[in-house]
């Protein structure tokens, strides 16, 4: 008789790794972290660990996968706003949160080490670029059109100078500078016109 699966357990524990994998890639490098580490910091078997994941790669590529759809639903969630600069300025708070976490700047590293060697890692980041970028130039198209945002933006320009802001966080969180955040904010509505 074939096993059933508990999707939701399967879904708990694929997390799990992803957590766990996460904090030691940051903390420690791809290449120094080994999948029984891991497996440990899950609190699952080695064994265990390769029904959920083929490879070390591969639950890599995870942690970046699962941004796809967190940007899907963070971008749907806006789909009907009222108020496009106030969502666009949600929106890039969602993105860059968890940069206020002190080992981001080095999962970043780590994921720009891999990006290079890794086709189907590239993939992913790419497809979450898009959709992020498809997302903010929606809310850009809007501001300008209600007059929320300077009419004399490149819709598709201002959108990828929005996530390149971003990305910055990224690459400056933890320099002592305090929360990034209300700094982003700022920049991004002055950016636009809009204050």
């Amino acid at each position: 008789m074939a096993r059933t699966v508990n999707t939701e357990q399967h879904r708990a524990r694929r997390e799990a790794v992803t957590t766990a994998a996460a904090e030691l890639f940051a903390r420690y490098g791809f290449a120094e972290t080994s999948t029984a580490q891991i497996a440990q910091a899950a609190s699952i078997s080695t064994g265990s660990l390769f029904y959920y994941f083929p490879d070390k790669s591969a639950i890599f590529r995870a942690i970046f996968e699962d941004d796809i759809a967190a940007s899907r639903r963070l971008f749907q969630a806006h789909a009907e706003t009222d108020n496009p600069a106030a969502s666009i300025l949600d929106v890039v708070t969602v993105l860059a949160a968890p940069a206020r976490d002190e080992l981001a700047p080095r999962l970043l590293v780590e994921l720009l080490r891999r990006v290079g060697n890794d086709t189907q890692l590239m993939e992913i980041v790419a497809a979450n670029e898009a959709v992020v970028q498809e997302g903010l130039a929606k809310l850009v198209g809007q501001a300008v059109r209600v007059g929320q945002a300077d009419h004399n933006l490149d819709i598709d320009v201002a959108a990828t100078w929005i996530r390149r802001i971003v990305d910055a966080v990224y690459l400056h969180a933890g320099d002592g500078d305090g929360d990034p955040i209300p700094m982003l904010r700022l920049i991004v509505a002055r950016f636009l016109g809009t204050t």
